[in-house]
């Protein structure tokens, strides 16, 4: 691992403020800052809150980051930082950061898209991770299935129409009054309960590789309502395990969907839904039948992190691409 580029990453799209070093591949240290307590009390994440958020993080986070990683900056090979999409305000502080202290060492810089850095995010739990492969993309702010033919060579096959998984988690949850974040709350709910209890709908069944969430919501709601009026709600773990199941069932059939159309043999994923484990078991045994190798990174980096910030900007800096100083921030880059 001498030879392979030592990168910082640095993570702002959201409400996360993650720091992250990998040499190559290899993970050196991967720290961050949740602001969960922060935006708890208002049932989401406000924009401006969460920047200034970043800004008080940041300085802090990349010494941490660095020491961990045994990595004095100069040492560094280049630095990398989120470039969209996500909220504006908070890309500006990280971006802005990175850009700054590029600078200021001599050292390049690379702008990197989110969503790359969740299709990467397998290379640190596993650098045998490689394409072809279908990624499954979750996140509170993402549903994707895309067809990752080759580094930097995306095809995204289906995507949302709607809420994503994780809206949708965190919609119901904060209805059904389990705080936020919802996906969380619904996963440790859904340990008790039964999948099976509540016929929630599956959507979109007649286009392979699209999802809609936003019917399941309302299903939800309006269940919970003539239930509660009726008198006779049923338990809230079950509640929630019918509810993950629905979610669960359509991800991993659209998933796999991809995986018969395209014949790959490689199943990845990434993003914060991701560290459901409802999903990562059936991922699994469905990998398992169909005699597909399945990559999912550890827990803590299926959710916004700096790691894997950097570990693109390894892959990127080893191809000579780097960013022009200049560049800006693009809240609604595209994959």
């Amino acid at each position: 691992m001498s030879n392979s580029p030592v990168v910082l990453g640095i993570e702002t799209s959201c409400d996360e403020t993650g720091l992250g070093v990998v040499a190559g591949t290899e993970l050196r240290a991967n720290v961050l800052a949740s602001q969960v307590d922060i935006h708890a009390r208002f049932g989401g994440v406000v924009p401006e809150v969460a920047a200034r958020a970043h800004v008080e993080s940041i300085r802090h986070l990349t010494h941490r980051a660095l020491s961990e990683a045994g990595v004095h900056q100069a040492d560094l090979d280049g630095v990398a930082a989120t470039q969209g999409p996500g909220l504006v305000g908070a890309l500006v502080v990280g971006f802005t950061f990175a850009k700054s202290l590029a600078w200021a060492l001599g050292k390049p810089f690379i702008g990197i898209n989110h969503m790359e850095g969740h299709l990467f995010a397998p290379l640190l739990g596993d650098p045998a991770f490689a394409p072809p492969a279908i990624v499954l993309l979750a996140s509170g702010g993402h549903s994707q299935v895309v067809h990752m033919k080759e580094w930097g060579d995306y095809e995204i096959l289906g995507s949302t129409i709607d809420d994503a998984a994780g809206e949708a988690l965190d919609k119901t949850a904060r209805f059904l009054g389990l705080g936020y974040p919802g996906g969380p709350a619904i996963d440790r709910e859904a340990e008790n309960g039964d999948p099976a209890a509540i016929s929630f709908p599956r959507a979109l069944p007649d286009r392979p590789y699209d999802f809609s969430f936003s019917g399941l919501k309302t299903s939800l709601i309006t269940y919970v309502r003539q239930q509660r009026d009726a008198g006779t709600l049923p338990p809230i773990p079950d509640v929630a395990a019918s509810l993950q199941e629905a979610i669960v069932d359509v991800l991993v059939a659209k998933t796999f969907n991809a995986v018969d159309a395209t014949g790959v043999k490689v199943v990845g994923g990434g993003g914060g839904v991701m560290a459901n484990s409802r999903l990562r078991t059936r991922l699994q045994e469905e990998a398992d039948k169909r005699g597909v190798t399945l990559y999912i990174p550890p827990r803590d980096l299926c959710t916004d992190n700096g790691a894997m910030i950097a570990v693109v900007g390894a892959h990127k800096l080893e191809r000579g691409e780097v960013t022009d100083l200049g560049a800006d921030v693009d809240a609604g880059l595209s994959l």
